[in-house]
C-alpha cells in the first residue's frame, strides 16, 4: 500500500493506544502487541503526555522504539504502520 491510501484506512481507525502523563514509555509493549495484530494503529497524545515536546516527537520516539513507520500525525494523534 502506498502512504496516501495508508492515510485513506487509518483515517477511519478508532484510537487504541492512549498516552498520558506517563509519557510512551508504559505503552511501547502495548503498541508493539497491537502491531503485530494488525497492519495499523492510531496512538492519542494526551495534553499531559506533550510535556514540552511535540506528537510529531512522540510519534517518531513511539515508532522508533516498536519497529514501526509514522503514516501521519493529526492534532494529538499519531499512526503507525509495521
Amino acid at each position: 500500500m502506498t502512504d496516501q491510501e495508508l492515510r485513506k484506512a487509518a483515517h477511519d481507525l478508532d484510537v487504541t493506544v492512549w498516552v498520558g502523563k506517563g509519557g510512551i514509555d508504559p505503552v511501547v509493549e502495548e503498541a508493539s502487541d497491537q502491531l503485530k495484530e494488525r497492519d495499523l494503529i492510531k496512538v492519542k497524545f494526551l495534553r499531559a503526555a506533550r510535556g514540552g515536546t511535540t506528537v510529531e516527537e512522540l510519534t517518531d520516539d513511539l515508532a522508533e522504539r516498536t519497529n514501526a513507520t509514522v503514516i501521519e500525525t493529526r492534532g494529538n494523534t499519531g499512526v503507525l504502520h509495521r
